[in-house]
């Protein structure tokens, strides 16, 4: 099965072209990162304009690089929550036209079932049941994968999510936007003994992260000048993945879950992915984190969730796919 996917939730625009949901033909993805560093985070009504621009042109460009022509497509795939509701509006309305225009399925997919589904492209041997730690600006939950398209949460962030404490530490420390991959690099350089940080823990799985936001805070305005950004990030990304990979392995035992999962846009930090690559080992858990490539926002991720939507049944044929439409809270299971 051929399938056609588009991303469109939040500031890249991305269109994948996938075989059986594993094996990418193409995956193309033309990012705005440059357009909303100057405002020190993501605009919406700009990324919603740009989608616009350069969708038709994106769809265009996975086509000649997988040597394909619309008629060789089974199905198509598209984000359809959650995320920005404009950016959303963009890709399914291209998506329903060109199914309708073909006359094929479309496959509405959520945004963290992608992620999750980046492993399977990596990893073509995974297979659920597993534990995914799923990590972004606007996620971080614990989440059993029942099957590919059974999903249970039994953890997430209280307030703030890990991508957008890391996001929030930079901008504080005047790191600019995007800030994780800023916090991390300096970090490499910092000792993370020199800072204390609270590290918040409850009775269930749950996760919170603005208590440590607050305190890097408060630490950065109280020593001004005098302050040690490599030595506090050092100490933010150390207390934050610590936090993370300890619930992770706490569910996995509670929950007899022998593989664990890394997913989502932080899972590109690369104390994160050797943190719970070693408490994996430790513990006598298979670890899986995704290729660089698949961590950000991408298609190819949507791609392969979308496959197993679409022969599980979970798709809209003709006489529905006009209904379809976005939803900027979308909950994983909806």
């Amino acid at each position: 099965m051929i399938g056609l996917t588009i991303e469109s939730s939040c500031d890249e625009t991305s269109v994948a072209i996938l075989k059986d949901g594993r094996e990418v033909l193409a995956n193309v993805v033309a990012t705005q990162i440059d357009i909303h560093k100057m405002y020190g985070g993501v605009v919406p009504e700009i990324a919603s304009r740009e989608h616009v621009a350069c969708i038709s042109q994106v769809v265009e460009e996975a086509l000649d690089t997988a040597k394909l022509e619309f008629k060789d497509l089974d199905y198509i795939g598209v984000t359809y929550g959650p995320g920005l509701i404009g950016a959303l509006l963009v890709g399914v309305s291209y998506a329903k036209a060109l199914a309708y225009s073909l006359n094929i399925p479309i496959v509405p997919t959520h945004h963290i079932e992608g992620h999750i589904a980046a492993n399977y492209i990596t990893y073509k041997e995974l297979e659920p049941e597993f534990l995914a730690l799923v990590v972004s600006g606007g996620h971080s939950h614990l989440i059993h994968v029942k099957d590919y398209t059974k999903f249970e949460i039994l953890g997430k962030t209280r307030d703030d999510a890990v991508g957008e404490a890391f996001d929030k530490v930079a901008r504080t420390l005047g790191l600019g936007y995007p800030g994780g991959p800023k916090v991390s690099k300096l970090a490499e350089s910092g000792d993370p003994s020199k800072y204390k940080l609270p590290k918040t823990k409850f009775d269930n799985l749950d996760f919170s992260f603005s208590g440590i936001k607050t305190a890097v805070i408060n630490i950065a305005h109280k020593e001004g000048e005098k302050l040690n950004v490599p030595d506090m990030c050092a100490a933010f990304q150390k207390t934050v993945c610590e936090e993370l990979v300890d619930n992770a392995i706490k569910a996995a035992k509670e929950y007899n879950l022998n593989k664990i999962v890394l997913a989502g846009g932080v899972s590109a930090n690369t104390y994160l992915r050797k943190l719970l690559n070693e408490k994996c080992s430790e513990n006598g858990f298979l670890c899986y984190v995704p290729d660089l490539k698949y961590c950000t926002d991408n298609a190819a991720m949507i791609g392969s969730a979308a496959y197993y939507n679409f022969i599980a049944g979970k798709k809209y044929d003709i006489e529905e796919k006009l209904d379809l439409n976005a939803i900027a809270n979308l909950k994983i299971g909806d």
